[in-house]
């Protein structure tokens, strides 16, 4: 008799619990996974997907506007907030069909409830309990909400997807990639948008250049984008709108507040730390590059390791981590070069070092820069700009990071990083014949250094000397 119920126990039926999980079954082993929530996880259900669709919902209006500079004539169109949300919520149905179907294809057992550690064998669910040879933590993380006065009264991107009704007014608190997707979103779709954030641009962790593109580019869409502001409280009125305080005294009158101020590991009351899981000080569960946790048996993967938390890399992570376990395949996730998008108006799509980590890793660098008027928009009328970055080691010529801002951002830098991942070279990307007329073709056909700063300073500073 297996001394086991399982040879595999999964905590969490996100993206990477969900690849881990169907990928062990599918190699003989007998897995088991716990869900309290939806199957798919964030991802599907709370994420990705949903804001997806809201974002294709709400580029429409853009089309809309600019289809009479290509002569369409087109009469007042109008928007059903509510006929959206079931669209949406329909395909997410549907989704989570899909799940349930793939992980029972794969032998997989489904149990529904929250799951915790009894011990580093043992996992209770619904009150029953579970032995497992090995088990995997997959459970992700939740928004974080900031200690403010009235707190209670705002929402998170898990309530911005489920509104009943489109916020006449609503204030987004947070300057990150889930603030200003959801600014996009709203503005697009007809509403007032004021954004909070703390520092002087948008997408902290950025390329500066992303930055201040971006930071412009939401300005001129007409988004109310105030730097450097801080929330001290909100109430609640009689009418069921909300007053926000900030904490140099301005007041401001909104429908809705969302709060984008960022996302914490999924640790709370899974019993971890009872069983000798660490864990670091932001709630993360500590793993070495096999995703092994401090107790042997034991691993974690996607956003509760708090390492790259992007859906694909979750997902290679649990597919790594099976071929390594039950397939005599071991396997590394590699987290160098992932590409990452942000779905903003206009997006944003990004892959290697920013100009900022590739100096201060590798020295002296060349940077290559492209900011033009996209060719619809010359006759679309619309004040819209695309901006395009290279940037490549001197010595080496090899390409560091791709960045850009604009129309298919997400979908070019995605071929890009495969190049990235390659070690292409300027030179190569100069030998590429580009297909015209694209934006992508911006990659291939820049030649002209920008000014390095450091240096132009180092020169002046030599001249000053020679001339005294």
């Amino acid at each position: 008799m297996p001394q086991y119920d399982f040879d595999l126990f999964t905590i969490g039926a996100g993206s990477g619990g969900v690849a881990a999980s169907r990928r062990a079954g599918s190699y003989g082993a007998r897995v088991a996974i716990c869900e309290d929530n939806r199957i798919g996880g964030t991802c599907v259900h709370r994420g990705c997907v949903p804001k997806k669709l809201l974002v294709y919902g709400a580029h429409f209006r853009h089309d809309f506007e600019d289809a009479a500079g290509f002569g369409w004539s087109l009469s007042e169109p109008g928007f059903d907030w509510k006929k959206l949300q079931a669209a949406k919520d329909k395909e997410l149905e549907r989704l989570d069909g899909v799940y349930r179907r793939l992980l029972r294809d794969s032998g997989v057992k489904l149990l529904e409830g929250r799951g915790r550690l009894v011990d580093e064998h043992t996992v209770e669910v619904n009150g029953q309990r579970y032995t497992a040879e090995r088990i995997l933590v997959a459970t992700g993380s939740r928004p974080l909400l900031p200690e403010v006065t009235g707190i209670e009264h705002a929402i998170t991107s898990d309530g911005a997807l489920g509104l009943p009704e489109l916020p006449r007014r609503i204030a987004i608190v947070g300057g990150g990639y889930i603030g200003v997707e959801f600014a996009g979103i709203f503005n697009a779709l007809g509403s007032k948008v004021v954004m909070l954030i703390r520092g002087d641009m948008v997408l902290r962790g950025f390329d500066d250049d992303i930055r201040a593109m971006l930071t412009q580019e939401m300005r001129k869409k007409g988004i109310d984008l105030r730097p450097e502001t801080f929330v001290r409280d909100i109430e609640k009125r009689a009418d069921g709108s909300l007053s926000l305080l900030t904490r140099m005294g301005d007041t401001l009158e909104v429908d809705a507040v969302l709060y984008a101020t960022g996302r914490v590991p999924n640790t709370q009351g899974l019993g971890l730390e009872e069983v000798g899981v660490r864990l670091d000080a932001r709630g993360a569960v500590e793993v070495d590059e096999w995703s092994r946790t401090s107790v042997d048996n034991v691993h974690a993967v996607g956003d509760v390791t708090d390492r790259i938390n992007l859906t694909p890399v979750a997902i290679a992570e649990g597919r790594a981590l099976a071929e390594t376990l039950f397939h005599d395949n071991p396997t590394k996730m590699d987290h160098t070069g992932v590409a990452s998008a942000v779905f903003s108006q206009p997006p944003v799509g990004t892959v290697g070092f920013t100009e900022l980590e590739a100096r201060e890793r590798h020295g002296k660098v060349d940077v290559y820069v492209s900011n033009f008027r996209p060719m619809k928009h010359t006759l679309s009328g619309r004040d819209e700009r695309s901006m395009m970055k290279l940037i490549v080691e001197r010595d080496s010529g090899r390409v560091l990071g791709f960045h850009m801002v604009g129309a298919d951002a997400p979908e070019i830098i995605q071929g890009l990083a495969v190049a990235l991942k390659c070690g292409v070279t300027k030179k190569q990307l100069d030998s590429t014949v580009g297909i015209h007329p694209t934006a992508a073709e911006e990659f291939v056909t820049m030649r002209d250094k920008r000014p390095d700063p450091e240096e132009d300073a180092a020169r002046e500073l030599g001249h000053d000397a020679l001339s005294h």
